[in-house]
């Protein structure tokens, strides 16, 4: 009897997520426009459209890193393991050491694995189908199960919403509290944690999040506005009103959001000026990605002229299990981490310049410090673009 339960348990860790067929009428968001037309163009100019190897420089280039730095993994390999989360209607969910010994030899061309990384399903990213296909979350398995591996899905033609009283020709729809009361739960299907390589848990957003009232689609999908979730006219050829969210999902790379994300004070001491970032947000700042960056820039003036400047970065910085400094997907350990907490605070102290009467100060937020994106050989200047929070002018 135990072997057999040995066995069973050991087939049971074999077994990769179950993979649900998506039939051509719903594959991809172009079959959704011809009701959700406007849904539609506003996820178009998302990052969630953008999530996929082909279409975010980042992502890619993180992933060719991994591949290179890692042993006995190929390249498409960890395509799949970054898929769970980035394309989660991929048809293959794992690799196995045959794979990987065929991958090796350059004779994987025609393997399950390669079709599906080349599949036209998954070259949308996160794209209608990922989330209003979900049947169900299942927050009872270990954190380590994130995207594709802690959802079931519902059969293809039947999507879930947050209306009780949705009906379409096209389709059938389900209510589900997790598209509308419980959003959050939705969200932390893949914005939750991030582990490395080495398995080290380097983010965990579902953790540091305190909610305070808030949840995730206030900030990230905005106010329910009236609208019309669909163009669809009912027999008296009027339109559904319904209160409904943008599906921009903005976040770390849109200008706007950063305007006054924190709120900034700076109180001059004896030797010193103090500057305290506060954090009003239900989650810490930087978070998301471990490479994000606030940087704090302080420029001394005498009689209008720059005489010193002082600059402050807020980040994270890893190791490698060798001790050396790398991106935080390979990290064995974080050996700083200044983020500010959810609802906290964070005082930084500046020198007082002999001679300054006035001081600049900005704050400002980065998508990848310096250290990382030098790694990485990032070249779009979105990463390094400084997005402005707050700036100050003071008299000394």
């Amino acid at each position: 009897m135990h072997w057999f339960i040995a066995l069973a348990l050991l087939a049971l860790s074999l077994e990769g997520a179950k993979v649900v067929h998506v039939g051509d009428k719903f594959k991809d968001s172009g079959k959704c426009k011809a009701c959700h037309s406007h849904i539609v163009k506003e996820w178009e100019g998302s990052w969630h459209a953008k999530s996929h190897y082909a279409n975010d420089e980042y992502f890619q280039k993180t992933i060719d890193y991994v591949a290179r730095k890692t042993s006995g993994k190929s390249l498409n390999t960890i395509k799949i393991e970054c898929a769970a989360c980035h394309n989660p209607r991929i048809s293959v969910t794992s690799t196995s050491a045959e794979y990987e010994a065929i991958a090796a030899l350059n004779l994987d061309q025609d393997t399950a694995a390669t079709k599906a990384l080349q599949s036209d399903l998954i070259s949308e990213g996160i794209n209608c189908v990922v989330c209003h296909n979900i049947d169900q979350i299942h927050d009872n398995l270990p954190d380590s199960k994130r995207g594709i591996h802690r959802v079931s899905w519902m059969k293809s033609g039947v999507m879930s919403g947050p209306y009780d009283d949705a009906k379409s020709p096209y389709h059938k729809t389900e209510r589900r509290d997790f598209m509308d009361t419980n959003p959050d739960q939705l969200c932390f299907v893949c914005h939750a944690n991030d582990t490395s390589e080495e398995g080290h848990r380097f983010t965990n957003m579902q953790s540091e999040f305190k909610s305070g009232g808030k949840q995730c689609v206030d900030c990230h999908m905005g106010p329910r506005k009236m609208g019309v979730a669909a163009t669809l006219r009912d027999k008296n050829g009027q339109q559904n009103k319904r209160l409904i969210r943008s599906h921009s999902f903005i976040g770390a790379h849109t200008v706007t959001m950063w305007k006054d994300a924190l709120k900034v004070e700076a109180k001059k001491g004896s030797r010193t000026l103090e500057v305290t970032l506060k954090n009003p947000q239900p989650h810490a700042l930087p978070s998301g990605f471990g490479s994000r960056e606030i940087v704090v820039e302080m420029q001394y003036l005498k009689g209008g002229k720059v005489i010193n400047t002082e600059t402050r970065s807020l980040t994270s910085r890893y190791l490698s299990k060798r001790g050396k400094p790398t991106i935080p997907h390979l990290a064995a350990k974080t050996v700083e981490n200044l983020s500010i907490p959810a609802n906290g605070s964070k005082t930084i102290s500046f020198p007082l310049v002999n001679g300054a009467d006035k001081v600049l100060l900005s704050v400002s937020y980065r998508l990848v410090n310096d250290e990382v994106r030098e790694m990485l050989e990032l070249k779009d200047p979105m990463w390094s673009k400084k997005m402005v929070i707050k700036k100050l002018n003071l008299s000394l």
